[in-house]
């Protein structure tokens, strides 16, 4: 077995798990970069990858890879910056361990992720979200669950790995009702709740009768539901809402969409960026900022502001045959 080896399994278990307290998410979607890294390198120099070394995952081979998942596995450009944000967490790694490859390690930290148009934001409005929050059957304990969950995500703005994470003990009932989750980077955070969202979860609270550490949402067994769960719950009343808002039939429904949602009806009540973005737990200020260029009755609100511009509203008329010739062609 070479370095490379030992090298990727203590990054894994001493820097990711160990001393970053990555989540169960990261760590999985970096195990997945590897798995098709090493898979790629394998079908490029014929070696298996407990053979494989450093020298091999060269700057010309990670371009390669990152070329190869964009062109013939179909992935986007933010996928494809993903896995090389991944691979290049690896490096910066194996450069502490292994100062002897040097000049290989720079040539992939190297490589510059690729720029990509961003796609626009796309949010629920207000008859939309009351369609949605209408589709569930709330004659089945299935149907009550299913719309106390949609509530919470779209007033809160959750992140569904948030979602999933949350217990019995994570809410807090009576004056000043709050939900609390960890975030991404570990971060705890606690929302307020509005006066319906805290009345649905105390009667789903009533009657599913956890324990504090009990999910709040369980599925079928007892255990949290899954993402994949969530997202196909959201897909089933996302079509039956279809039915009394056809507008829906035009949005791919998503957990995204109702946090982008939460964070659209907070700018259009007024509330700061700086605040939204403490809200939905970002890093930065700079990533609420797409939610004001989202919001075109924010732009029309500036424009209604400005003074109207005084125009000439007489008719073009050519100085010239020739050109009154020209004009008409």
């Amino acid at each position: 077995m070479t370095a490379l080896a030992p090298t990727l399994e203590a990054f894994f278990a001493q820097r990711l798990i160990g001393q970053r307290r990555a989540s169960p998410h990261t760590v999985s979607a970096y195990r997945d970069t590897f798995r098709l890294l090493l898979a790629y390198a394998q079908q490029q120099t014929g070696k298996p990858p407990a053979k494989l070394t450093l020298e091999h995952l060269d700057g010309r081979l990670v371009s390669g890879f990152l070329d190869h998942l964009e062109q013939e596995r179909g992935v986007t450009a933010r996928t494809r910056n993903a896995r090389l944000a991944a691979v290049h967490s690896f490096f910066r790694y194996a450069s502490l361990r292994h100062p002897e490859h040097a000049e290989l390690i720079q040539r992939v930290l190297a490589i510059p992720p690729k720029r990509h148009q961003r796609a626009p934001i796309h949010y629920l409005t207000k008859p939309e979200i009351d369609a949605l929050l209408a589709a569930p059957d709330r004659t089945t304990r299935l149907g009550r669950r299913d719309r106390t969950l949609l509530l919470l995500a779209i007033q809160t703005g959750l992140r569904v790995s948030e979602l999933t994470a949350l217990r019995h003990q994570d809410v807090t009932l009576g004056p000043g009702a709050t939900v609390s989750c960890t975030g991404k980077g570990r971060k705890k955070r606690t929302t307020p709740l509005t006066p319906a969202t805290a009345a649905a979860l105390r009667k789903w609270i009533a009657e599913h009768n956890g324990r504090p550490d009990d999910p709040l949402f369980p599925g079928p067994r007892g255990r949290p539901l899954t993402r994949d769960a969530i997202r196909r719950l959201i897909d089933r009343h996302a079509v039956a809402a279809t039915n009394t808002c056809p507008s829906l039939a035009t949005k791919n429904v998503t957990p995204h969409v109702l946090r982008h949602t939460t964070a659209m009806q907070l700018l259009a009540a007024g509330v700061d960026t700086a605040v939204i973005a403490l809200w939905l737990g970002h890093e930065s200020i700079r990533t609420t900022d797409i939610y004001q260029h989202a919001d075109l009755a924010l732009k029309q609100r500036a424009l209604d502001r400005l003074a109207p511009t005084r125009l000439s509203t007489s008719r073009y008329r050519p100085p010239d045959a020739l050109l009154a010739f020209l004009e008409a062609l």
